[in-house]
């Protein structure tokens, strides 16, 4: 009887472990290629989903010929108001692209001031550093990605919640909590992502689209890539002049934003059904309506009226801009409001009001307590 020794029992053994091994690293590699393979194709269908979502939205847009005659023209197709792709086909081609008004100056007007916001997907901050640069970020923790952020107001730095992760007015990362030690970690590498702002007037407006410019150049050239040709008239009838903040109401609506926008843009159609208290101040057939690259303008004479809250309120003249694609600014003797439509889905949307008056009459104010009542 032959002995195997514990030296000859690992020779026998040893094809065979290697072979067991080699059959387990061969069936873990193609596993792996399958799994890669199928994450590739998946990512294939999904692209290729996106993209025919892309072309169907595409396709009802080239239908619809903005240039036929008003008298020969059909309102847009019902799909473009209630399509769930169709509104997000919107986002990504429309509110994601040029730049688009959040807010205030007044909102930041001290260093460390900030506020927060959403635009469609995108949550957003704003805010003055100690040095009084305008700054803006994705407020999204870099680390597992909570809100770092949320409402307005003031703080010297910005902690997220989840897990203390602290960044800098300027979007630096100056704390990482317990990350001491990890390899590869450049703490310059983990700060904020930030966005493109800048100011026109009392708005503050961001760009997730364009590259980060200098805060002199983004406000040198955003007047006439936001406005266009009407940048000039805007600011000489008003808009861009000294105003006093005076307050804020927010409505959330159960419609698709651009039926908010198609009600304003309707040239007082409405006005003498819907609004008969403010109709009363005005000369409705003096109305008209200008069109621009970026702008519509509406401007309509003051009239009689039996209040005289609307005579001080209208004045001689009230002009009613509407910028591409969702923020209206409506001027009226001393007074100025502006109406930002925020989409929320295919058929809610969000409306800010927002109310401000030349800055020596801000103690004249009383109608504001109550500013529904300025559409009566």
């Amino acid at each position: 009887m032959t002995m195997i020794t514990a030296t000859t029992m690992a020779v026998l053994l040893k094809p065979m472990i290697t072979a067991h091994r080699l059959l387990l690293f061969q069936t873990q590699k193609h596993t792996s290629i399958i799994a890669k393979q199928q994450k590739q194709h998946g990512s294939l269908l999904v692209a290729s989903s996106v993209r025919q979502s892309d072309n169907y939205c595409q396709n009802l847009v080239d239908e619809f010929d903005p240039n036929i005659p008003i008298e020969k023209a059909l309102t847009p197709p019902s799909s473009w108001y209630t399509d769930p792709s169709f509104f997000d086909f919107e986002l990504h081609r429309v509110f994601y692209k040029g730049w688009q008004a959040v807010g205030y100056t007044e909102q930041i007007k001290n260093p460390r001031d900030f506020f927060t916001g959403r635009l469609g997907n995108v949550e957003f901050l704003v805010c003055r550093d100690d040095d009084g640069k305008i700054h803006a970020f994705h407020n999204v923790c870099r680390h597992h990605a909570s809100l770092v952020a949320s409402g307005n107001g003031q703080k010297s730095c910005f902690v997220c919640p989840y897990h203390g992760w602290t960044y800098g007015l300027d979007g630096a990362l100056l704390k990482a909590t317990r990350i001491t030690g990890i390899q590869n970690f450049d703490v310059n590498e983990f700060g904020l992502k930030p966005l493109n702002v800048a100011t026109w007037g009392p708005f503050v407006l961001l760009n997730l689209d364009k590259e980060i410019l200098p805060q002199q150049e983004a406000d040198n050239t955003v007047g006439s890539e936001w406005l266009g040709s009407c940048s000039e008239y805007l600011a000489a009838n008003g808009v861009d002049s000294s105003l006093s903040y005076l307050c804020r109401r927010v409505y959330d609506i159960e419609c698709n934003w651009k039926v908010f926008c198609d009600n304003y843009l309707d040239g007082g159609y409405h006005v003498p059904y819907a609004h008969k208290g403010l109709a009363s101040g005005l000369k409705l057939n003096s109305y008209s309506t200008k069109t621009y690259e970026k702008v519509s303008i509406q401007s309509c004479d003051g009239g009689s009226t039996e209040s005289e809250d609307d005579i001080d309120r209208l004045g001689s003249k009230a002009l009613y801009a509407f910028i591409y694609p969702n923020f209206m600014i409506n001027r009226y003797g001393p007074w100025m409001d502006t109406n930002l439509v925020l989409p929320l889905g295919p058929r809610k949307c969000q409306v800010i009001f927002d109310y401000f008056i030349e800055a020596h009459l801000k103690g004249f104010w009383r109608w504001t307590r109550e500013p529904d009542k300025l559409q009566g």
